[in-house]
């Protein structure tokens, strides 16, 4: 097996909360607690978990956008958090992020040209011309017209916005992407090009994605691996084909059984979990999820359950999994 282009170790990130503006904190929010997982060179990612759950947290922490409170995360064989300011900054051109909302992260005062070409402006030495022959050809690698580069973000539809958006993410070809719910807030024919165009590129360019998503269905798509976070904790983890077809804790049977599908006859087929999602201020004592869980037994309220391996590198934290071994 090669070397992994990224390696999380017990990354954990807090948020203080204080009784006073210049008060010390009284509590801390555990948005990430303890998180470890590896991404091959080449591989898809996939983080699926419900609203709040930490993924977006996850990945801005991974990527040193935000201060860890403890952890460490290597890439390509660089410790990012020992990293100088600018050694990271040079490292920064190697990963890159496409952003969830098209219409917000394109800033509508810009010309195509310069939203594109704005990472080689600041990574390269390119001269004018150069940098314009640069950006039209990257318009045209995300199915794009030349033409596009001297008009402004509000004359492009929601999918080419997000397709501008990708090709300002691999001006410089990084090394990974991270994708940040990509398809929602475009229409379900642009979602299934933006899929198709985003697959081609991985394969073309040898790209590795991190895939946020709430969609189970373009995780599946589009995930070789899939990691399942409840509450700041990955719960389960391992090949896409194995967590969809034999998913082994109950939060993920909880999401996948969520998953409208034609046979469907009404709404209330659907299966729901009950309750909400505990306070990441005060997260309940052992197994996070066994509160909502119907299977729970005694102990998943006394300890917390590691991540067991099923094996084929299929984990799951689960106390009901290990008593079935």
């Amino acid at each position: 097996m090669p070397e992994p282009i990224l390696k999380v170790s017990d990354l954990k990130k807090y948020y203080p909360v204080r009784g006073g503006f210049f008060s010390k904190p009284v509590a801390w929010v555990k948005a990430v607690d303890g998180v470890s997982f590896e991404i091959q060179p080449g591989e898809n990612l996939g983080l699926v978990g419900e609203s709040g759950c930490g993924k977006s947290t996850l990945v801005t922490v991974v990527l040193k956008l935000e201060e860890p409170t403890a952890g460490k995360v290597i890439f390509d064989g660089h410790d990012l958090f020992a990293m100088h300011q600018q050694e990271l900054r040079h490292l920064r051109k190697d990963i890159q992020i496409v952003f969830q909302d098209p219409f917000w992260s394109l800033d509508p005062r810009l010309l195509i040209k310069d939203i594109v070409g704005e990472p080689l402006k600041i990574h390269t030495r390119m001269g004018a011309d150069e940098m314009l022959s640069k950006v039209e050809e990257l318009l045209e690698m995300v199915g794009l017209p030349r033409e596009g580069t001297f008009k402004y973000p509000h004359e492009f539809s929601g999918g080419q916005r997000q397709r501008i958006a990708i090709a300002r993410a691999l001006a410089l070809r990084p090394k990974l992407v991270v994708l940040d719910e990509p398809t929602s807030s475009i229409d379900v024919l642009s979602q299934a090009q933006i899929l198709e165009l985003l697959k081609d590129l991985k394969d073309k360019l040898g790209l590795t994605y991190i895939l946020i998503s709430h969609d189970l269905s373009v995780v599946n798509y589009m995930a070789d691996k899939i990691a399942v976070m409840y509450l700041g904790k990955i719960v389960e983890y391992g090949m896409a084909e194995m967590v969809f077809n034999q998913p082994a804790h109950p939060y993920t049977k909880a999401l996948l059984s969520a998953v409208p599908t034609i046979d469907m006859q009404s709404l209330d087929d659907i299966a729901t979990l009950e309750g909400s999602v505990p306070s990441a201020i005060n997260p309940p004592q052992g197994c996070r999820f066994h509160p909502r869980c119907c299977e729970a037994k005694e102990i998943c309220g006394q300890q917390e359950p590691p991540l067991l391996d099923l094996g084929d590198g299929h984990l799951a934290a689960c106390h009901l999994r290990q008593m079935l071994i």
